[in-house]
């Protein structure tokens, strides 16, 4: 086991990956000679050689559309967009042929892809570099969307992503690359040292796609995250003093819905949490799976906390980013109804 921040983490899977398996290959906008804009991709191509590890023209389409022939004749290619603001201009490649690929040849081809993106706020980086894409792909039928919150996550799902056999989109929470981040924007950085979920296995090993985690166990409320809200989250509960249960969902497709029914079904509250803007976010199918499974467990109206229905501030960041505080309100609402 070694010490690791997210970014190590994910270098890690990827110098595995890159090594045991000689039709995987990583590209992307900056990807090799400068190894990313966050440097997770550092070091693969001087190891991997540059066909390997290599930097493409500023196309995210092209990017994609590339992967996609790749993965179609049996490579794994992983690709980065290096901010998740930009992976729209290759949208249409992901849902009209990435997803659909296994469906219209009738299982005679698939995609087995992983396209990496930082995601999120935090970091004001303002409209085009803070946002949380992730409901438009969890809405799309044939891809999977996986978020981790801390390093041994980050390796594990990512070498399980790149193994699965379908297209996988890989949000990488930016703003907790070098440390955790509970939203409480004055108080020092923390880095991910002396943290457990740093302890981080050196080769091969994966976190199954699909299995929640019980991060803390409770017995008044449910509270569902992932990414950065986990750790936002951790924080609202001790504010609170509500004794609620916190489950990290680390993939948003395929949910682990089992592991939310058994903890609402015991502690009766629900709330949910992310970054992105409430409208149309996920937090809505969420919440619509809870109340179709869980009614008459429920005592208390389902809550969501999220981003507000905005283009990302920059001169707000904190009045955009839902905090500690907004999530123990939350919780506190749920206690009182």
């Amino acid at each position: 086991m070694t010490q690791m921040n997210m970014i190590q983490a994910l270098n890690s899977a990827l110098d595995v990956l890159l090594t045991d398996d000689p039709d995987t290959l990583t590209f992307g906008q900056d990807v090799g000679y400068f190894g990313g804009v966050f440097r997770v991709t550092e070091g693969l191509q001087k190891k991997h050689g540059v066909t390997r590890c290599f930097d493409t023209p500023i196309s995210e389409g092209g990017i994609v559309a590339a992967a996609i022939g790749m993965a179609a004749y049996g490579l794994r290619p992983i690709v980065e967009i290096q901010f998740a603001d930009y992976i729209l201009p290759a949208y249409d490649q992901l849902v009209s042929e990435a997803a659909r690929l296994r469906y219209r040849s009738g299982g005679q081809f698939w995609a087995p892809m992983t396209v990496r993106a930082p995601y999120g706020g935090g970091i004001f980086g303002g409209q085009t570099h803070s946002q949380s894409p992730e409901a438009i792909f969890a809405h799309i039928t044939g891809l999977k969307t996986v978020i981790p919150s801390n390093p041994y996550d980050a390796k594990g799902l990512l070498i399980a992503a790149v193994e699965d056999d379908d297209p996988v989109i890989f949000l990488e929470p930016k703003r907790i690359y070098n440390g955790p981040f509970d939203g409480r924007q004055n108080q020092s950085l923390r880095t991910w040292a002396n943290e457990a979920t740093a302890e981080v296995p050196e080769g091969r090993f994966t976190v199954p796609l699909g299995k929640a985690a019980v991060v803390r166990e409770g017995r008044e409320a449910t509270v569902l995250a992932y990414g950065t809200m986990v750790h936002v989250a951790a924080a609202g509960i001790n504010d609170s003093g509500v004794n609620a249960e916190l489950i990290d969902l680390r993939s948003i497709v395929p949910l682990d819905i089992d592991t939310i029914i058994a903890s609402v079904r015991k502690t009766g509250r629900c709330v949910i949490l992310h970054e992105a803007s409430r409208f149309g976010g996920f937090g809505g199918e969420l919440s619509a799976l809870v109340q179709e499974r869980c009614f008459h467990h429920l005592r208390a109206p389902i809550e969501r906390v999220a981003g507000w229905d905005t283009p990302y501030p920059h001169a707000f960041e904190w009045d955009y980013f839902p905090g500690p505080t907004r999530l123990a309100d939350a919780l506190r609402r749920a206690m009182e109804a």
